[in-house]
């Protein structure tokens, strides 16, 4: 179930994309970089949520703004909870030491405001841009691309 790029999914409940997340959690191999691009309350907490309880982590996952990561050991793989909202370029990501959590080796990183990193994303990560829509509020579109 490994996703085709340039698709778009379309999710009518929170539940929803966290079964979505847990399916594609099982299926991403060790070392997979997902890198995810959207507003706020557009479902990237949600969506690592599940993809936590995917990889067998049975800890509350919340959103790391502040600390910028948490990791996770699930009984599958070790998650990097990444969140760079809090970055302003690039270079204070490289600063964190953000480029081992771009090979993650034994484990996944999940990469919330992906978009303030893009420079140095690497090749082959997962990016899914998340959309809401007004007057649906449950409804999220997904939409899958492999950098």
């Amino acid at each position: 179930m490994i996703p085709e790029t340039d698709q778009t999914l379309t999710f009518h409940t929170p539940l929803e994309t966290q079964a979505w997340a847990e399916e594609l959690a099982r299926e991403l191999p060790a070392g997979t970089v997902v890198a995810l691009v959207g507003d706020l309350g557009t479902g990237k907490t949600t969506f690592v949520q599940g993809f936590a309880r995917g990889l067998g982590i049975r800890d509350h996952v919340g959103s790391p703004t502040f600390k910028l990561v948490s990791e996770y050991q699930g009984s599958l793989l070790i998650l990097y909870h990444v969140d760079c909202y809090r970055l302003h370029t690039p270079q204070d990501f490289v600063n964190i030491g953000g480029l081992e959590l771009l090979s993650p080796g034994e484990a996944i990183t999940v990469v919330e405001w992906a978009d303030r990193i893009h420079d140095v994303l690497t090749p082959g990560t997962l990016q899914l841009q998340f959309h809401r829509f007004k007057g649906e509020p449950e409804r999220r579109d997904i939409t899958i691309h492999w950098l």
